[in-house]
């Protein structure tokens, strides 16, 4: 016979993968979680994970498990936020992923529309690019470059925006004169560095010089946006950062614009959480008010 105790173990080492990583989770030993996760095997007739050195992996019918017990603790939760919210304000807390530039330029100076609804809530921010390599069990709400896998989430379009080439003043007057896209060649490029490009609408480069390649390369959005106003070279920049920056101007803003699409994504189990649908509501405010974004349809 098992709890809905017995989950909450059993997804936290899912989630982690070590004893000793869930354990500091939990909040107690190691050696209760290993106790827990063999009863929990016992019960239900089979293993849920294998053992292997580098950590505990699920097994086919951990994984059908998964599922199951991501609904069970999502209804627990659901329940505790209904019993525990007063006067329409939240508490516990809420995890956001986004990509570096929406994250940073966008939402964070935006998240006091939030704080003032729900001044209990607890908001962590995860700013990265590659969101489709997260687990879904790793957010609340994800904002993501790429249109996500219905399989597991429920996703809509957020918003578009636009990517332009920006530069200082400075750096275009000392620099070769540029009139058209392949006078680039003489110019220092600024963008992410060749481990991300996995992402598919991260290869700009590519629609702009056929085998071009940045020799500024930094891991972040706010690292180009930096750099290009230090008069390093051009970056390829959404317009919601560039065009607000009075040191930066466009270059061959006739010859290059490409429009990108922001997702957001939410893990089907947690779509009726309070805490997700305030999020929710607060993106689209967001989206709806920004000068440099169109919300999506």
């Amino acid at each position: 016979m098992f709890s809905a105790d017995h989950l909450r173990f059993f997804l936290e080492v899912s989630r982690h993968g070590r004893l000793n990583e869930a354990s500091r989770a939990l909040g107690v030993d190691h050696t209760t979680v290993g106790r827990r996760i063999t009863s929990l095997e016992k019960s239900v007739g089979g293993r849920l994970f294998d053992r292997t050195p580098t950590g505990w992996r699920l097994t086919e019918s951990g994984r059908r498990l998964v599922g199951y017990a991501e609904k069970v603790e999502s209804t627990l939760i659901a329940a505790f936020e209904d019993q525990t919210s007063t006067m329409g304000s939240l508490t516990g807390s809420v995890r956001i992923a986004a990509p570096d530039g929406f994250g940073a330029f966008v939402l964070t100076p935006n998240l006091t529309r939030l704080r003032r609804m729900h001044p209990d809530l607890d908001v962590e921010l995860v700013t990265a690019t590659e969101h489709n390599s997260l687990s879904t069990r790793e957010f609340d709400v994800a904002v993501t470059l790429e249109q996500p896998s219905p399989r597991l989430v429920s996703f809509r379009k957020l918003a578009t925006y636009s990517l332009h080439l920006y530069a200082t003043r400075a750096y275009l007057d000392a620099a070769p004169t540029i009139t058209k896209l392949d006078d680039l060649r003489a110019h220092t490029l600024i963008w992410y560095v060749a481990a991300l490009l996995d992402v598919e609408p991260l290869r700009i480069l590519d629609s702009i010089l056929a085998d071009g390649r940045a020799q500024i390369q930094t891991n972040n959005i706010t690292g180009h946006w930096l750099a290009a106003r230090s008069g390093l070279g051009i970056a390829p920049l959404p317009s919601y950062i560039g065009e607000p920056d009075d040191s930066l101007v466009r270059v061959v803003p006739e010859q290059f614009s490409i429009e990108r699409t922001y997702w957001v994504a939410v893990p089907r189990e947690l779509t009726g959480l309070a805490r997700v649908k305030a999020v929710n509501d607060v993106l689209t405010d967001i989206v709806a008010d920004a000068p440099h974004l169109t919300p999506g349809r």
